[in-house]
């Protein structure tokens, strides 16, 4: 089932982080399906991680996953893509599976933005970034003061409680050190596709956590009621980072996740 090379059917999953982290958030879960046989790649979005351009340079929702499109782009049809996205990574891996329909096998939201394409985001959006959240996030004004933010950064004092609270310290401190703004206006376009009954073929997977101090279960509960998934899982003890407080909770939902399509 996992496959390995030539033509014959490759299990791949692709994992798109969310704001303010990078590909580097994945490397417990990673190191998982790696060593279980899958294939697993990370990306880091435009002005993430080890991206080096500048989010206050960043518009566009569309140069903003610009990594994450080139690397669809590339993969063989034999790839059987697992698309995963956490938090506001949700609303790109919704825009992949309308631009990739044909090449996606499955997307995963992890406590993840899932708007239905043709609806509009709720207000109690998952991951809203906002002027009105001004004693949360930290923003840079990079056009002048008189003009709205470009970038925003979790203020350090409130990362832990709504980032990490059931994570290991270890972690945190990594975190610390690798956390970058997240382009504030190219997330303002979450909300902007169009119809498409194609990618509602594609089965959806929702993954829940009940110990989430950024993203409280009823407005997870809220986004399932809205685009009800395929699929449904809830994480007892996960904190907004299940990838680094329950990683192998997290690796079994999805290996349960992925045997139901009898790839």
């Amino acid at each position: 089932m996992v496959g390995d090379g030539g033509d014959e059917p490759i299990i791949h999953f692709v994992l798109v982080h969310g704001a303010t982290h990078g590909a580097w958030c994945w490397y417990k879960l990673t190191t998982l399906l790696l060593s279980a046989g899958f294939k697993a790649t990370t990306v880091d979005l435009t002005s993430a991680g080890i991206n080096l351009t500048d989010a206050n340079t960043v518009f566009d929702f569309d140069h903003y996953n610009r990594p994450l499109f080139s690397l669809l782009f590339g993969l063989p049809r034999h790839h059987k893509i697992i698309l995963v996205g956490h938090s506001i990574g949700g609303a790109s891996v919704t825009e992949a599976l309308c631009k990739f329909t044909d090449k996606i096998s499955m997307a995963v939201y992890l406590v993840a933005d899932m708007v239905q394409p043709g609806s509009t985001s709720s207000p109690h959006s998952i991951m809203t970034v906002g002027e009105e959240q001004e004693d949360l996030w930290e923003f840079t004004y990079g056009e002048g003061a008189d003009k709205p933010p470009t970038s925003a950064q979790m203020k350090e004092e409130y990362r832990r409680h709504y980032f990490y609270s059931q994570s290991p310290l270890e972690d945190v401190i990594l975190a610390s050190k690798l956390l970058r703004p997240c382009p504030v206006r190219a997330l303002r376009g979450i909300d902007k596709l169009p119809l498409n009954p194609e990618a509602e073929k594609v089965p959806r997977v929702y993954i829940k956590t009940a110990k989430d101090n950024l993203c409280d279960p009823i407005l997870q509960d809220r986004m399932v009621e809205k685009w009800a998934p395929s699929q449904l899982y809830t994480l007892e003890e996960s904190d907004h980072s299940a990838f680094l407080s329950v990683p192998s909770t997290l690796f079994t939902c999805l290996l349960r996740a992925v045997f139901s399509l009898q790839l």
